[in-house]
């Protein structure tokens, strides 16, 4: 039986697998996104969310736990107006970048990345204990999904309502789709679940490159 584990703590990430069928377990990485950034000095949104998602999916697999298993990390950037925007934390700082979004639109950004941690043939031959049929490719592939978010018009009520309830603040962008912030997004343009911040139409095409199907990972027990 094929595992996945999925490198982030992210709720929403494991509700859209678990409500997607897919089978999977939560390993969240100790990654410090600030450093990996300033080591790399990656500005662009597109490749700053694959960076992240790539050292947060190696992080994970390269814990004994992960062996035998397929990692997927990922992580999201909004860019708006030619910048990038993480998670705000503040609600000063999630204040006035709803006040700049409001009736305008953006790109999100999210990065996966694939780590492949089975025994490869490589590894069966350097092992003469080994007696199982190697499945892994020794993979590691990412891709980055994006859509553009429209946003309603918001008044200040409408705002701070919002941000009292905290959601936004741990939110790249600000926002969330599949939550209270839906309310304040006219439309997508692109994969909805990107939004999310995990598209599985993505995680389809790199488990491509593990020699996996997606239907390898539907948990039977809830079809």
């Amino acid at each position: 039986m094929t595992r996945l584990i999925l490198a982030s703590q992210s709720p929403a990430r494991t509700k859209l697998l678990t409500e997607a069928g897919i089978r999977h377990d939560v390993l969240v990485s100790d990654v410090d996104e600030d450093a990996v950034q300033a080591k790399y000095g990656v500005t662009d949104a597109h490749d700053t969310a694959l960076l992240l998602a790539r050292a947060k999916a190696e992080a994970v697999a390269s814990l004994p736990e992960a062996e035998g298993a397929l990692v997927i990390g990922c992580d999201s950037v909004f860019e708006f107006d030619g910048e990038s925007h993480g998670k705000p934390y503040t609600a000063e700082v999630a204040r006035e970048r709803m006040l700049r979004m409001s009736g305008s639109q953006g790109v999100l950004h999210t990065g996966h990345w694939l780590v492949d941690c089975r025994d490869t043939a490589a590894d069966a031959e350097e092992d003469a204990s080994e007696t199982d049929n190697p499945e892994g490719t020794g993979a590691t592939v990412g891709a980055v999904s994006s859509a553009e978010v429209h946003f309603a018009q918001m008044s200040h009520h409408d705002i701070d309502a919002y941000i009292a309830t905290g959601e936004p603040l741990h939110c790249a962008g600000s926002f969330t789709i599949d939550g209270l912030g839906g309310a304040f997004i006219r439309k997508v343009d692109g994969d909805p679940h990107a939004v999310v911040g995990l598209s599985i139409s993505t995680l389809r095409d790199l488990l491509v490159h593990a020699n996996v199907g997606i239907t390898e990972l539907w948990d039977n027990d809830e079809q």
